[in-house]
């Protein structure tokens, strides 16, 4: 999406831009209820496993056998044959079971890096393009259904109107600031937001009490360390627009 009649950019090959704007954000923070994002290009799709093998072969250090037990747990990339062979089913299948750190080193291998909450959330709270149902419904008849052995090719589920797709009904995704608004007990965060999400009075500081999707988000991020991996929690890049 070019912007402007004199300064037209190039977007990015796979990557769509994301005009600013403003969004409702899960939690008011010192009473701020709508936070600005700025414009910035984020990929059409998540990283593939075939995406992710190049990235693994150019790096071998971030191979299955020799990876640091530091920056990723023993369940990396166990969907995997092998350090370099994956089955030819999940070629085209968002990669998962990656941590946050090997995230991370792929997005700067690209040259780019991990998407912030805030772009994250902005970007997924977008219409859908060619679905009626509100987003929380998206999400919620995603959450229901049962996880499936093999895991769909990126592209095929939830759309939005950008033609960003599979932010909802396919995988998780890691952002670089996913312990940002809450960590374990050894983390930089709030306390009170702990409590909000997983107290009695779990609604408290939530700007839409209904929205039991951004909860689930939002605890599930809270849950994750660096170093975990999960069987449905991939990632996708973003970039500066410049």
């Amino acid at each position: 999406m070019a912007s402007g009649h004199g300064d037209a950019k190039t977007v990015p090959k796979g990557m769509v831009e994301i005009p600013a704007g403003t969004y409702l954000p899960f939690f008011t923070v010192a009473g701020v209820k709508t936070v600005k994002v700025a414009s910035f290009y984020l990929d059409k799709y998540a990283v593939s496993n075939a995406e992710f093998l190049l990235f693994v072969k150019a790096n071998p250090k971030w191979k299955r056998s020799s990876v640091s037990r530091l920056f990723a747990d023993t369940g990396y990339l166990l969907q995997w044959k092998s350090d370099y062979v994956i089955a030819d089913e999940i070629e085209s299948s968002p990669v998962t079971n990656v941590s946050w750190f090997a995230a991370n080193a792929y997005s700067k291998w690209k040259g780019k890096r991990l998407p912030t909450i805030n772009e994250w959330e902005y970007t997924s709270n977008l219409p859908a393009a060619d679905d009626k149902r509100r987003i929380e419904k998206i999400i919620l008849d995603w959450y229901i259904k049962p996880n499936p052995a093999v895991l769909p090719a990126i592209g095929s589920t939830f759309k939005n109107r950008l033609h960003v797709t599979d932010l909802h009904g396919l995988i998780w995704e890691w952002v670089s600031d996913f312990n940002s608004v809450m960590m374990n007990l050894d983390s930089r965060s709030s306390s009170a937001i702990n409590n909000a999400l997983f107290c009695a009075s779990g609604s408290a500081g939530a700007v839409d009490k209904e929205n039991y999707a951004a909860f689930m988000r939002f605890a599930f991020r809270g849950s994750l360390q660096a170093k975990y991996t999960v069987k449905n929690l991939g990632f996708r890049c973003a970039s500066d627009v410049k």
